[in-house]
């Protein structure tokens, strides 16, 4: 019997179990830090689980294995990975297994489309499925998602859509997307690579095993994205606002064929909606999977996911917006020029990243409220903007834009950096953020009221 060893317990980690035990393979399962949560974890799956072997007892435990699958939270550089890849057993990622297993599927495998990047891969994953969806085709957000890819592959769907990171894409020896767009890079998760160089190269396995009749979709004004296009085996194909195969022509979303849609049939417009738009009508279209009415379709109804530039509200004629997923220099920059007016919220946990991208358009930046470990950083990088301040945390920060932001503004909490120096992840952030807003909104206005109120009429 195959016997597997799993590194890390948590969403992927468990599905991953689960998934190994449903193909007949014995597993057995590892972790740095066995809680008591896990241990009955453990238990429910059936597995024994060990905490934080090292040295011979970890070499002893892979040389009994015929495959470990490490769960995306374990950087390239544990010594789970070192050791694996001394001695020759192979390192399976989720999405690899689930590639291996729906090749097997009775009745063929189904079509698999796959995005990367450093930035934009949810929304433009979550608007794949949106027309695929109204082209009438069963489909599932997989991968990087709350339903990891071996999950997927169970369910009764036509097509499988994959949001492929880097921590997943690293272990992928034969994990192929019948249409993979790659939508840019820039330095992140540098505390989990080795380097740039071995980001870039994980990012690169979207394209590595595709066929001369798959299509590889990039970003036109990427130079590193164009550059692995070219060594891509499948159909090149571009995407960007001007000079590629999919563009903005006008007021119209164009490819090679004509007219995709109107820029009039989107919910919102801003700058990277409109690339993302353009990568996921070219990755349907160039498949054969949909066509441009059910892209016109989705693109009206597409509301995005929370987090991303989410509009709270706009008070004062103030408006503001909770850009929490912006854990990356790039993300933040392109928030920034999405607005003429900007009161900055940035910072967070380091991971060890340069920040000052994110000040390329630093004209477009009134103020820079920074926060959390990132702080000075963050000053440093807008040096030359009027005010820059520094504040403990995120309420502190919220209070202070509500006070000085100018008329005519936009609040932006676009962090730039992870948030794992005072909240769980971005979510949370975005949630505090969202809450301390409209808090502090309701308690002006009411405060206002009472005002008015207590004072005699003239």
């Amino acid at each position: 019997m195959t016997r597997a060893l799993v590194y890390g317990l948590a969403v992927a980690g468990a599905a991953t179990v689960r998934a190994l035990h449903r193909h007949g393979v014995e597993v057995v399962v590892a972790d740095d830090v066995v809680t008591d949560e896990r241990r009955t974890l453990a238990s429910e799956l059936a597995v024994e689980i060990l905490e934080r072997p090292t040295g011979d007892e970890l070499e002893r435990l892979i040389r009994s294995c015929d495959l470990v699958s490490p769960a995306p939270g374990v950087p390239e550089t544990h010594e789970v990975i070192t050791s694996a890849q001394t001695m020759g057993v192979p390192l399976l990622s989720e999405i690899e297994l689930a590639y291996r297993w729906e090749q097997e599927r009775p009745g063929g495998p189904r079509p698999m489309l796959a995005i990367t990047g450093t930035d934009g891969k949810t929304t433009t994953t979550l608007l794949t499925v949106e027309m695929l969806r109204a082209a009438g085709l069963r489909t599932v957000d997989a991968g990087n998602t709350e339903t990891p890819l071996v999950d997927a592959i169970a369910l009764d769907l036509d097509v499988l859509v994959v949001e492929a990171t880097s921590f997943r894409l690293a272990w992928t020896p034969s994990f192929r997307a019948q249409g993979a767009a790659w939508l840019n890079l820039a330095p992140d998760h540098l505390n989990w690579h080795r380097s740039m160089a071995s980001y870039e190269s994980a990012k690169g396995r979207v394209f590595a095993n595709q066929r001369p009749d798959d299509v590889a979709i990039g970003f036109v004004d990427d130079d590193i994205v164009m550059r692995r296009l070219r060594a891509a085996p499948g159909r090149h194909v571009t995407f960007g606002a001007t000079g590629a195969d999919y563009h903005l022509a006008g007021e119209s979303l164009r490819g090679p064929r004509g007219e995709i849609a109107p820029l009039a049939a989107m919910r919102r417009s801003l700058p990277h909606d409109i690339t993302n738009a353009l990568a996921a009508s070219a990755l349907v279209l160039e498949t054969g999977l949909a066509d441009e009415s059910a892209i016109a379709t989705a693109l009206a109804s597409f509301t995005g996911p929370p987090h991303r530039l989410e509009h709270v509200g706009t008070w004062n004629d103030v408006s503001w917006f909770n850009d929490s997923k912006a854990t990356t220099p790039h993300a933040a920059a392109a928030a920034i020029r999405s607005f003429e007016h900007v009161v900055l919220i940035a910072g967070g946990y380091d991971k060890h990243v340069d920040l000052q991208p994110m000040a390329a358009d630093r004209d477009h930046v009134d103020a820079v409220i920074a926060l959390g470990a990132t702080a000075p950083a963050i000053v440093t990088a807008f040096d030359g903007v009027e005010r820059c301040e520094i504040v403990a945390d995120l309420p502190a920060a919220v209070e202070l834009a509500r006070r000085t932001a100018p008329v005519g503004s936009t609040v932006l909490l676009s962090p730039g950096c992870a948030s794992f120096d005072q909240y769980q992840n971005f979510e949370q952030r975005g949630e505090h953020f969202r809450a301390l807003v409209r808090s502090a909104h309701d308690t002006a206005h009411d405060t206002a009221t009472a005002q008015e109120r207590s004072c005699p009429a003239p």
